[in-house]
Parts: structure tokens; C-alpha cells; sequence
């Protein structure tokens, strides 16, 4: 170990909550799982396999396996689908970890290029170890938040079905935002330049969904993917991120595409014909501008906010010959306020 650096395994259980008591022999025999069972749940955390005689799980590990062994008892879930939960976590938990760490390396001055000085390091330690109590509080309450908000999407999804819908498949306002010309950005400048970027480029689209009151679906470097239960909401989304955008003139501006229909939410993303559609007006927008599908302009024709435009047609990659539009919003009188509802956010 290097001078000045804390103890590996001290650090790792403070950060686990827990002293490292346990082998995986331990572990399974405690909690009453298979060992397969035991190995596809630590394989679906994202776990590296660990020799059956190193010690290297708590308490905490060992009532992570027993909860997961009374879900399947119960009939709550079957292996399968604890596994499936499990990788859903895994998958989240590694992006918000990494995310968390290069955060409070950029709070004390790091350079990303560079490996954490002994300094950063302890610094990091002292802040985990006064306040980590106070920081899984709010991954738990931005949980909640996040579970409440997608049992409100489930229920409308339900209720749709019962009004007669077969498919039970919520009608649904899905729109990309890409930045253009990011492969020539990416060129231009430097890592640490290029970063911030598309971390400013994230913040402000997830920013203005946020405010708008769609969802975030992913993020992709230069592409948002974003969702709406509303064509009004959905079409606000893309117009204030496009003019946001634009404003910026260090950023490339974006081009929006928006399309309204039939979804199929599956694993916290949306598949289907209408966000294929979504991807390819995308392509055909030019930069700054927003392009709709017929359906969301036949949704938006008649609100007096918006201004939809019919373009020529165009054949499109696996979707044959689509008929695009070009949404603005609508002039206003001088003495007339900001339009739409939402405001750009700072």
C-alpha cells in the first residue's frame, strides 16, 4: 500500500456498513440460498467471483441473499425475476457510484486524466465517513419518488386498457434531442472540455424534462431520449430544449424529433414503432429546429401556442414513406407574455 493511503479493506467497510466477516461458504450456508442461486445474484450486482475462502461479505451481504430467498418464498418473484431485479439495481447503483466518486474528485480540484492524489483520496474517506449516513437517505427518497412516478405511468397504462384498448400500451409523446456535429466537437477539443460539454448538455435536457414534467428515458453522450404522457408536454419539452440550446453558444445546437403513439415500456427504456419513428424525424431536423410526427401534429393543430408546418415526404430506414412536420410556436402579439407554460431553467 502506498504512503499516505488509508487501509483497502478498512475503507471497504466503512463504505460497506459492515465488517468483512463472511466467505461465500458462510454466506450461502446463512442464508439459505443455493449456491448458483448465490453466484447469479452476485454475477447480476456486477460482483466479481470470489474464492470460496476469502472473506469478503458482511452482515449486510448475508441479508441481502435472505431477502432475496423470502421474495421467491413468498411468491413475490420467481428466480428469474429476482435476477432480473438484482441486474436492474447492479446496472443503476455502478452508474450513480462512478458518477458520485468523479463528483467529489471534481468538488476538491482532480484532474480526471490523473489518478487521485493520496490527499484526494483521504479527503473522499472523510467526507464518506461524516456523511455517507446522511447520503443513502436520498438515494432511497429519489427511489420512492422514481417508483411512485412510474406506478402513476403503470395505472394510466391499466386504464387505458380498461377503456377499451387491447393492448393496454399507453399512448405515449417520445422525441429525441441530438446535438449535431458532435463527432466534429469531439475533435476539436480536448477530454476535459469535451466532458463538460455533455455533462452541461445532460444537466440542461434533463433540467427543462424535469420542469416540463416529462422523463428522462437515457442518455447518450450527445442524445437524450425523453417521454411524455402529454403531446402538449411533449412538445414543450422539445421546443424550450432546442431554444435552450441554440442560446449556448458554445454547444452545438440540437435537432429535435417528436413523435406520438403506442409505446412498450420495458426495463426503464420504451421500444416500438413510435420511437423508431421518434429517431428518424430526429435525422431529418435541422439544427435548432423540432420535427413531428402526423400524429403529434394532429394532436397540436388546434392549440393556439403552436404552429405546425407540413414539409415534403420522405422515405425513412424501416418505416416507409412518413410524412413529417416542422413545429414552432406561434407568434405573439408584442404586449403578449412569454409563451408556453415552462420556462427555461438557469
Amino acid at each position: 500500500m502506498a504512503p499516505g493511503l488509508p487501509d483497502p479493506k478498512e475503507i471497504e467497510e466503512l463504505l460497506l456498513g459492515g465488517e468483512l466477516r463472511y466467505t461465500r461458504v458462510d454466506a450461502v450456508r446463512l442464508s439459505g440460498v443455493s449456491r448458483e442461486f448465490s453466484g447469479r445474484i452476485w454475477r447480476a450486482f456486477g460482483y466479481p467471483t470470489m474464492p470460496d475462502d476469502a472473506v469478503a461479505y458482511t452482515e449486510g451481504d448475508v441479508d441481502a441473499l435472505c431477502r432475496m430467498r423470502r421474495l421467491v418464498e413468498d411468491g413475490v418473484l420467481d428466480e428469474e425475476g429476482v435476477i432480473r431485479l438484482v441486474r436492474a439495481f447492479g446496472q443503476t447503483m455502478t452508474r450513480l457510484a462512478e458518477w458520485q466518486v468523479s463528483l467529489l474528485r471534481s468538488m476538491i480540484s482532480e484532474d480526471p486524466n490523473e489518478s487521485p492524489s493520496a490527499d484526494s483520496v483521504n479527503a473522499i474517506v472523510g467526507i464518506a465517513e461524516s456523511h455517507i449516513g446522511e447520503f443513502e437517505p436520498l438515494v432511497l427518497h429519489a427511489w420512492r419518488r422514481q417508483l411512485a412516478s412510474a406506478g402513476t405511468r403503470a395505472l394510466a397504462a391499466a386504464a387505458t386498457r380498461e377503456n377499451g384498448d387491447s393492448t393496454g400500451r399507453p399512448m405515449t409523446t417520445v422525441g429525441f434531442a441530438d446535438m449535431v456535429s458532435f463527432t466534429q466537437v469531439s475533435r476539436e477539443l480536448n477530454e476535459i472540455e469535451l466532458a463538460r460539454v455533455v455533462e452541461w448538455f445532460e444537466e440542461s435536457t434533463s433540467d427543462i424534462i424535469a420542469a416540463c414534467g416529462g422523463r428522462v428515458v437515457k442518455t447518450l453522450g450527445d442524445e437524450v431520449l425523453f417521454s411524455a404522457e402529454s403531446p402538449r408536454v411533449g412538445a414543450e419539452i422539445a421546443l424550450t430544449v432546442a431554444a435552450a440550446i441554440q442560446d449556448e453558444t458554445e454547444v452545438p445546437d440540437v435537432r429535435v424529433g417528436v413523435a406520438h403513439g403506442p409505446i412498450l415500456p420495458l426495463m426503464g427504456d420504451v421500444f416500438g414503432t413510435t420511437v423508431n419513428l421518434a429517431a428518424r424525424l430526429t435525422a431529418l431536423a435541422r439544427p435548432g429546429s423540432v420535427v413531428i410526427d402526423a400524429e403529434l401534429a394532429a394532436e397540436l393543430e388546434k392549440v393556439p401556442d403552436y404552429e405546425v408546418t407540413r414539409i415534403v415526404r420522405r422515405p425513412v430506414q424501416g418505416l416507409g414513406i412518413i410524412q413529417p412536420y416542422v413545429l414552432r410556436r406561434s407568434p405573439k402579439p408584442p404586449d403578449a407574455g412569454p409563451a408556453g407554460p415552462v420556462s427555461t431553467p438557469s
